[in-house]
């Protein structure tokens, strides 16, 4: 099985981080974001890694070269242009024959991969998400009321819970004909696309969760934790 990563976007939302290095090669301690993810990807028994590049791309590929310094082998499939989600996997489609792993670039990942591909492997859904359940308490006291306007209820501060996209699948190489070619297009426009075509998309939920690595305050955060575990090893 192959791993598909998303590793081609401008990281805009983190410059000035990103003027020199794409957002996949940011450290978060001693080691890029990017070999954070193929050694998970390696850990749970994927080796065949294809990473998506494009903004400031050499730099990953002289630091990766062909994987073999990392235990895995890594091909590249190239874009000259941003095409968010969908449209950067859409460019490694020549790659894939086979059900596949496709993760952001920009995620780190705690959840079992491993059980994650097994569930895919015997549901035999068409895309299988990977789900958190993310719990928050809104800011404001929330009123309920009857149609007629008589409030019936007063909760302050409530908890609310939902389940939010972790931003890795497990996928059927089918999925490629469902993306337009060299045209920025979005991995949500993809999944709504399938299950208008009444394709069985399942999930996968988790509690381990991941770090998003969205713009410069995760980056800072998520950084410092790995500074800190490295000194108290």
């Amino acid at each position: 099985m192959k791993a598909v990563i998303l590793a081609g976007g401008l990281g805009t939302r983190l410059q000035p981080y990103t003027t020199f290095l794409p957002k996949p090669m940011l450290p978060l301690g001693e080691k890029p974001i990017l070999e954070h993810l193929i050694e998970w990807s390696k850990k749970n028994g994927v080796k065949s890694i294809v990473l998506c590049v494009s903004y400031l791309r050499r730099s990953i590929e002289d630091y990766f070269g062909d994987g073999k310094n990392f235990g895995v082998s890594i091909e590249y499939a190239i874009s000259n242009k941003p095409l968010a989600t969908a449209g950067q996997l859409k460019t490694a489609e020549k790659f894939i024959d086979d059900t596949f792993v496709c993760m952001y670039g920009d995620s780190i990942y705690g959840f079992n991969l491993r059980n994650m591909i097994k569930q895919h492997k015997q549901k035999k859904p068409f895309v299988t998400m990977s789900l958190k359940e993310y719990t928050t308490n809104l800011p404001y006291g929330v009123i309920e009321t009857t149609k007629n306007n008589q409030v019936t209820a007063w909760n302050e501060k409530p908890e609310i819970k939902a389940n939010i996209n972790m931003g890795c699948y497990v996928m059927e190489p089918e999925v490629m004909k469902l993306i337009p070619k060299n045209k920025p297009y979005g991995m949500d426009s993809v999944i709504k696309n399938a299950m208008s075509k009444k394709k069985v998309i399942g999930s996968f939920i988790s509690k381990n969760g991941f770090i998003d690595i969205g713009n410069k305050e995760s980056y800072e955060k998520a950084n410092n934790e790995y500074i800190q575990k490295l000194g108290k090893i």
